[in-house]
């Protein structure tokens, strides 16, 4: 077992999950600001440094990704951020991206950009406790996308950024997002991610990339969120397992879903299903943002003094996101 495995055992084990804390400071201004909390960078690490010190980090949450303003910043007990997180077990991660840009020469595309000095970075990230990084591309799907130019390029930048992060030592989160913005079927989602998710590992294998060392973060297989031909959950599970068992191969450790613009109870209750369902040897965990933290940043946002209550509401979520990545997760529970 290399120590690339290890680590993302680490964080994938026993049904525990990443809390993708990795927020651009623009993307998390808008959250707060939805709620009527001011953006300062005192107010973002007050909530992020409320849920890190969360009872479920313990039992549920095994990675957590950082954005940079995040990883660097010290707590109010003085410890640094990397230091919180690994002190209740879990894995720092970090976010290396800097974000999706027009694609050239197809601009209704994105290319996912931050290769320069990437390098530099990494050793910098590692020195500050990060063991795992990120790096998201994204695809939207439509009668002509994502076109072959867009996959390839994709697929390309995120083999090079896992050579890049194995050579330093830390695990890469390959994260190929498939939007469900739009009005295509859930058929159509199932065939451009199966596309976009085989032209990954091909480029990720010519890269001699370490698969034993690596997590998936894909999309689950969902019809577009416009479109009038929506599946059940018990059909999104049987073709996001038909399209993982198809697509990756199976010396990967695990598969870590996106939310995606799922509310928490969706993307809590088909994460059941895929587990309950799964007849593939991954595991099949959660690596969720909104879908872990909005009900906690709606709560804090009414008292940001009331800690105890925000942790009670996030450790409830969490506790439900480990159940179902164990497929012991039932509607009922919501309610207990």
């Amino acid at each position: 077992m290399s120590e690339l495995n290890k680590i993302a055992l680490k964080i994938l084990a026993n049904g525990k999950g990443i809390l993708a804390a990795d927020e651009s400071n623009g993307t998390m201004t808008k959250r707060l600001e939805a709620v009527n909390v001011q953006s300062t960078p005192e107010n973002r690490l007050a909530f992020r440094e409320t849920l890190l010190s969360s009872e479920s980090m313990n039992d549920c949450i095994g990675g957590v990704i950082l954005f940079d303003e995040t990883i660097n910043q010290i707590t109010s007990t003085g410890k640094s951020i990397p230091d919180v997180i690994s002190s209740t077990g879990a894995v720092p991660g970090i976010k290396v991206d800097t974000g999706a840009k027009n694609l050239a020469n197809s601009p209704e595309e994105k290319i996912t950009e931050g290769l320069d000095g990437l390098r530099e970075r990494l050793k910098k990230y590692y020195e500050l406790g990060a063991r795992f990084t990120k790096w998201r591309g994204v695809y939207s799907i439509s009668e002509k996308y994502p076109s072959k130019l867009a996959i390839h390029s994709n697929a390309h930048a995120l083999a090079r950024y896992s050579a890049l992060v194995q050579e330093c030592e830390m695990v890469p989160i390959v994260e190929p997002e498939v939007l469900m913005d739009g009005d295509h079927s859930a058929e159509d989602c199932l065939n451009k991610t199966s596309e976009v998710i085989k032209k990954c590992f091909e480029e990720l294998i010519l890269h001699e990339i370490d698969l034993s060392g690596i997590i998936l973060k894909p999309n689950m297989i969902l019809a577009g969120n416009n479109s009038k031909n929506k599946i059940s959950n018990e059909e999104v599970a049987e073709k996001t397992l038909e399209c993982l068992k198809n697509s990756v191969p199976s010396e990967v450790p695990g598969i870590a879903f996106l939310s995606g613009g799922q509310s928490e109870i969706e993307a809590t209750e088909n994460l059941n299903l895929i587990n309950k369902k799964n007849y593939t040897n991954f595991i099949m965990t959660y690596s969720y943002g909104r879908a872990l933290q909005q009900s906690a940043l709606k709560f804090w946002s009414t008292d940001t003094k009331n800690i105890i209550g925000t942790q009670n509401v996030f450790n409830h979520r969490a506790r439900m996101c480990t159940l179902a990545a164990q497929g012991k997760w039932t509607s009922e529970l919501e309610n207990k």
